[in-house]
């Protein structure tokens, strides 16, 4: 069986081929449902310990900060912005 930590290393030679920092276009169509979803995981992925057996603790500094980006911008495109903010209070205000 395969373990965590040679998973993060396959993840981790795959994110260095050549190639793999270029800029792609992206057009794509989902709904708002689905930005708010993403946004959570994203969100969720960012704040997973950075081990060496975790994929998202190999990831770089700018990479996360890319991720959290490409997650606002789909927020604001989506009109979300706002909504995002007040669910963000109530959960705050609900864990007190």
């Amino acid at each position: 069986m395969i373990t965590k930590n040679e998973v993060a290393k396959v993840f981790d030679t795959v994110m260095s081929i050549p190639g793999m920092s270029e800029s792609v276009k992206i057009d794509l169509k989902i709904s708002r449902k689905n930005v708010l979803l993403l946004n959570h995981v994203i969100e969720q992925g960012l704040l997973l310990e950075k081990d060496a057996g975790n994929i998202m603790g190999n990831i770089s500094e700018e990479g996360l900060s890319e991720l959290k980006n490409i997650s606002e911008e789909c927020l604001h495109k989506a009109g979300l912005v706002e909504l995002i903010l007040k669910l963000k209070t109530l959960s705050e205000s609900s864990k007190v």
